[in-house]
């Protein structure tokens, strides 16, 4: 396991400041041994638990043409009939997975395509489960098309923690089922937007893995 690119910076930053701040609380407000220890507990586990946030797990990936893969680590929170009214501007059906901060946060193309269509929208920060977050918040909306011409759209979304988003792929780049392209800092979530004839192979309230479990088969 390695730690993904996205924390390297943060996680020397916030080394940096938490050793910092242990030496200014022991030697110049010379706080008592037992609240020090205190302090130095608090500050290992926050940091252990930043390097556990940014894990990047080696995954072994198979191709499947005919089934959707999970873009994400988390649970899955919504599955309903929607318009989807920014690209294909027709019926889906919309399958939502919201990441915790204690989710894997790496994301992955659920189908192998080209992309035809990407969109940042700067937003709010409402709770990633909320059901306005697809509209509302800061996300970026990805459509990617299959060799066989089949489209498949999905949402990155950020969340009340999150605030930064980050897709890597460019309009037009070819990218493989499974492969990684993105990463969402802290509590998220990802919408997918299936075609109304696929059928889909999870249920509410499943625990979802990217790039393993199956959403739906066409």
């Amino acid at each position: 396991m390695s730690i993904h690119r996205e924390g390297t910076s943060i996680l020397f930053s916030m080394l940096v400041v938490l050793v910092l701040l242990n030496l200014v609380f022991i030697k110049a407000l010379r706080i008592s041994r037992w609240r020090y220890t205190l302090l130095t507990m608090a500050s290992v586990l926050l940091y252990l638990w930043m390097l556990y946030f940014f894990r990047n797990p080696s995954r072994d990936i198979m191709i499947q043409e005919g089934v959707i893969l999970s873009p994400a680590d988390g649970k899955i929170v919504a599955i309903q009939p929607v318009y989807e009214d920014e690209y294909f501007q027709e019926d889906c059906i919309q399958v939502s997975i919201f990441m915790s901060p204690f989710n894997v946060h790496v994301n992955r193309s659920p189908i192998s395509g080209t992309i035809q269509y990407f969109k940042y929208h700067p937003g709010q920060y409402l709770v990633a489960f909320h059901p306005k977050s697809s509209t509302k918040n800061e996300r970026t909306t990805v459509a990617v098309k299959r060799q066989d011409g089949m489209e498949l759209l999905f949402r990155q979304i950020a969340g009340f923690m999150a605030r930064r988003i980050k897709f890597y792929p460019q309009q037009d780049d070819f990218i493989k089922q499974g492969d990684e392209v993105g990463f969402i800092k802290f509590g998220s979530r990802l919408d997918v937007f299936l075609p109304l004839g696929a059928q889909v192979k999870v249920k509410l309230g499943e625990r979802v893995r990217g790039g393993i479990s199956v959403l739906a088969e066409l």
